[in-house]
Parts: C-alpha cells; sequence; structure tokens
C-alpha cells in the first residue's frame, strides 16, 4: 500500500514522463527491474523508496498517517562566508523544480525585504552581506563595511533571482518591510563603521530597488504586492505548480524548515489567500493609493539619509 501511494506521488511529479525510465535512472537499476517495483511486482528496499523521497521531494510521513506530524527538511547553518555561500547555491538546487514553469506561483510573506532583491552584486547587496555574516559569526566582530570583501558567485545568485523573476510572484508587504534595513544602516553608520559615502550609496540603491517594485505593480502581471498591516509578517515562502509545492518557514536568520507536504502546503496557501482577502492590491489600486504606499517608503528613506 506505501510503495503504490509512493508511486502515485512520483507520477503525480513526473508528468508525462516514462515511470519506468524515471526509477531506472534515479536508482540505476534496469528498466526490466524499475518495472517490477512499479508493477508491485518486487518491492523497493528502505533505501531505494529514501533515494526516491530525497531526489523527487517528497515527505516518507504523508504515507504513514501521521497527519499532526511532518519529517521537514532544514537548511545548513550559516556561520560563515562560505557557508552563506553554500546557502545560496542550495537554494537554487531545492527550487530547480520550478524552474521554466509557466504556472509555477510563489507567495512570500515579507517581513523583511526578499532575500532575493539583495543578493546581486549592488551595493545595497554587499551591505547586507555584510551584515548577516556580522550577525551570523560567533567568534568576532568585523572590520568596517568598506574593507569587507566577499566573493560574489555570480553565476548561481543570477540563476536564483531569475527563477524568482520568472515566477508569478504574490508579496505581502506593510510598511515596516523596509524598517530592519533602515535599522541596520543607521546601527553600523553610528558605530562608525560605515562611512557617510557609502551610507548615502546604500540609501540611493534601497530607494532604487524600492522604485524598480513600484514600475514593477504597474508592468508586469506576474507580480503582485498586497499590503496588509493587521497581521504580522514572517519572512514564509510557499513555492507551488501543478505537481507539486513546496512552504518554507525560518527558524533563524539564514535557516529555513521546509517541507512538500500536500496537506502543509495546501493549508499554507489557504492561509496566505486568507490574508491576501484582508490585503490591499496596490496592482489594483488607484494611484493615490499606490502613491502613497511608496512614498511612506522613500520618504523613510531620504528622513534617515538627513538625520545621518
Amino acid at each position: 500500500m506505501h510503495q503504490e501511494a509512493l508511486l502515485k506521488e512520483i507520477r503525480r511529479k513526473i508528468g508525462g514522463k516514462s515511470l519506468n525510465d524515471e526509477i531506472a535512472n534515479i536508482l540505476n537499476i534496469s528498466y526490466d527491474a524499475a518495472h517490477r517495483r512499479t508493477s508491485m511486482k518486487a518491492k523497493f528496499s528502505f533505501e531505494e523508496a529514501l533515494e526516491l523521497a530525497k531526489y523527487y521531494q517528497i515527505s516518507l510521513d504523508q504515507f504513514l498517517g501521521t497527519e499532526n506530524q511532518l519529517v521537514v527538511r532544514r537548511t545548513q547553518p550559516v556561520k560563515t562566508t562560505e557557508d552563506l555561500l553554500n546557502y545560496f547555491e542550495s537554494s537554487l538546487k531545492i527550487l530547480h523544480v520550478f524552474q521554466d514553469i509557466t504556472n509555477s506561483q510563489v507567495f512570500y510573506s515579507a517581513k523583511d525585504i526578499p532575500f532575493f532583491y539583495t543578493i546581486s552584486d549592488s551595493i545595497l547587496s554587499r551591505f547586507k552581506f555584510y551584515v548577516w555574516m556580522n550577525l551570523l559569526n560567533q567568534d568576532k566582530f568585523l572590520s568596517p563595511f568598506d574593507t569587507f570583501n566577499l566573493e560574489y558567485h555570480s553565476v548561481k545568485n543570477e540563476l536564483l533571482i531569475d527563477l524568482y523573476e520568472k515566477q508569478n510572484v504574490t508579496e505581502i508587504w506593510n510598511d515596516t518591510t523596509i524598517l530592519s534595513a533602515l535599522r541596520q544602516i543607521s546601527f553600523y553608520f553610528e558605530i562608525g563603521l560605515l562611512k557617510k559615502n557609502d551610507t548615502d550609496l546604500i540609501l540611493d540603491d534601497l530607494k532604487s530597488l524600492i522604485k524598480n517594485l513600484e514600475h514593477k505593480t504597474l508592468e508586469k502581471p506576474n507580480f503582485q504586492i498586497f499590503v496588509n498591516d493587521l497581521v504580522i509578517l514572517n519572512n514564509s515562502i510557499l513555492f507551488k505548480n501543478e505537481q507539486q509545492s513546496s512552504f518554507f518557514i525560518p527558524f533563524s536568520m539564514f535557516g529555513y524548515m521546509m517541507t512538500t507536504d500536500e496537506m502543509t502546503c495546501q493549508d499554507s496557501l489557504s492561509y496566505f489567500e486568507h490574508q491576501i482577502k484582508n490585503s490591499k492590491s496596490l496592482n489594483a489600486s488607484g494611484n493615490r493609493d499606490r502613491a502613497l504606499f511608496f512614498n511612506t517608503m522613500y520618504e523613510q528613506i531620504e528622513s534617515l539619509k538627513q538625520k545621518l
């Protein structure tokens, strides 16, 4: 019964591909051996079931009748710059199943500026890398920002940015979403680790990012921002398409728990949809309401620039 359920889930994920070919390639067995397993004439070994579940990101607990218990996957801890770069590379591997699928959707609860916008080679991104490493480094406090060097893996990060841009994205923001970035800029300037010239460049870059998002709400049909001031946002993310879903919920700054459990992903989708019903769409709003929201952020940026 469990093997049949596992095969059914694999069929759902591969669409029109040959099930026997998929099983044979992943388990490195012959076509005939794969056919014996798919026709239920032979059983998967425990190791084979785990290998298939890992490859297709299938949560095996869904077959065990444990409705309120989950087996989740977590990201590796980030403590060094190498860990941080590996984090982005592993994120790309996890999300590759959503690459080039036109019906993919992303829902992002933006407590902070979505990190897909701050992993490029811009000065704002370099500052965010700097902040992350300061906060994650357990051994020492880093030197001033202008001496901070980080090997930028442009290909991996650009692929991750491109993957996100291709999705049908729905982000939920409120007027506090950019506050953490502003507080970080203020903090490092006030303790002398961020020079005034760099501060101005970072704030200008942040303003450009917000302007780009404003334009996207007008020009990109696959991108939406909703404003919700009634709930506390938490940086959770749901990726979904017709074949599968993956739900990510943070447990630390760069730590996410991830599950592909169908019921959990459906519950998270329902919660996102409920939040959206109680939110204001910036795409569908009139020019006045849209301008009021974005102008609030521009004013916060300009106010901090004048203060510093």
